[in-house]
């Protein structure tokens, strides 16, 4: 730490800027985690993010008054930071969703079995819309980082489908590859 108070200039600068972004990026993982109830690794990207806050912090109040650019570093960091977080975990994609998907009776077996042929798990509701039209809704439950691909099987074989998708916090028995 005595290192980082020894810094002057851009190398601080530079040190501020690099060390928020990963501790932003780390705490923003970090409530993903928790959110899951992914408690252990919530844990230890805890521990990380606040040992680097700690050190940080204590670079940028050091002499704030004599070098007031440091907190305009810190809070630029700090923005790139959270941009940075969310990028990576839409990346990693952490958890389960589900989608709904309504569609029109003729369409509901053969978007089913589009998406079963591709190792979705497929539920079938029949339901009514306006005006009592038959309607199917079929229920897709997935890890996140497969609704991109479904939401596209989905709207190529039925662009005109009704598709919502909720991030889900745990599940018990079904069908999930």
């Amino acid at each position: 730490m005595e290192f980082i108070m020894n810094l002057h200039g851009p190398a601080l600068y530079i040190t501020i800027f690099c060390a928020k972004i990963v501790e932003v990026t780390a705490s923003t993982i970090r409530l993903v985690y928790i959110n899951k109830g992914e408690k252990v690794k919530g844990t230890i990207l805890a521990f990380i993010e606040i040992m680097i806050w700690l050190v940080v912090v204590s670079s940028v109040l050091n002499n704030i008054t004599e070098d007031p650019i440091k907190v305009f570093v810190y809070g630029i960091a700090f923005a790139l930071g959270n941009y940075v977080g969310i990028t990576i975990e839409s990346k990693i994609a952490i958890g389960l969703a589900s989608i709904q998907v309504v569609v029109n009776e003729e369409t509901g077996e053969k978007l089913a079995e589009i998406l079963r042929e591709q190792n979705f798990g497929v539920t079938i509701i029949d339901g009514r819309g306006k005006n009592d039209s038959k309607k199917n809704l079929l229920f897709v439950q997935l890890k996140r980082k497969k609704i991109p691909r479904a939401v596209e099987l989905i709207k190529e074989a039925t662009p005109s489908a009704y598709i919502t998708v909720n991030d889900i916090k745990s599940m018990v028995g079904g069908y999930l590859r």
